[in-house]
């Protein structure tokens, strides 16, 4: 692919996600939107957080073993000239301007405004109703869960890593169910642990790209 049509379709492909953030943005300062969001980081609590960095541990470890493999390393985003994952705006073709750590900001501005709605989503989706599912059914929607990713670009071996915070957030639905007997109650829960694991993601991109524009 040559450079000039790469630094295109990573533009374009920065626009539709920039474009997606702020629709998002726009749905989370509705009622519903502020009401969602209120119910979960006020909720947030010493458990949904101190279990994140050992999740994450075991995000990395899956995903440096499973990178050793060739195929596994391929992603779309990658694949056109991009870096990590296009929700946070990096890419080669910003390399060497303001616009390298100006577009990952505003992005990572717009991701944090609308972290509760993206984690609900998801929560609704891959979560809500596994009371009911076979452990194999449980498993299967663990790894959705993580192959989803894939399709926003980041390479499959780290979609699969991805898998983990899945299981955790599988395991965090379950004991709330068991607990309250309630599918909602019990995906707030798992949204709650899902959106404190997606803060402290974007706080450590973010002081990355503060080092770097930095250094």
């Amino acid at each position: 692919m040559s450079d000039r049509l790469s630094n295109v379709l990573s533009v374009a492909v920065l626009a539709v996600v920039g474009l997606r953030l702020v629709q998002a943005v726009t749905v989370s300062r509705t009622r519903d939107g502020r009401s969602l969001s209120r119910e979960v980081w006020t909720n947030i609590r010493w458990r949904h957080v101190w279990p994140v960095p050992f999740v994450l541990t075991g995000v990395v470890v899956v995903a440096v073993v499973l990178l050793m493999i060739p195929p596994l390393r391929w992603g779309w985003w990658s694949a056109i000239g991009g870096e990590g994952n296009p929700i946070f705006g990096s890419t080669n073709t910003t390399s060497g301007t303001f616009w390298e750590w100006l577009v990952p900001l505003v992005f990572m501005v717009l991701v944090v405004l609308a972290l509760p709605l993206f984690a609900n989503a998801e929560e609704r989706m891959f979560r809500a109703g596994a009371e009911r599912w076979t452990r194999g059914q449980r498993v299967l929607k663990v790894l959705q869960f993580g192959l989803i990713h894939a399709v926003i670009g980041i390479p499959i071996g780290v979609a699969l890593a991805l898998s983990v915070g899945g299981a955790y957030f599988m395991t965090v639905y379950l004991r709330a169910y068991k607990k309250t007997g309630s599918v909602l109650a019990s995906t707030f829960e798992s949204t709650r642990a899902h959106t404190a694991y997606n803060a402290l993601i974007i706080t450590t991109v973010a002081f990355a790209v503060a080092f770097d524009a930095v250094h």
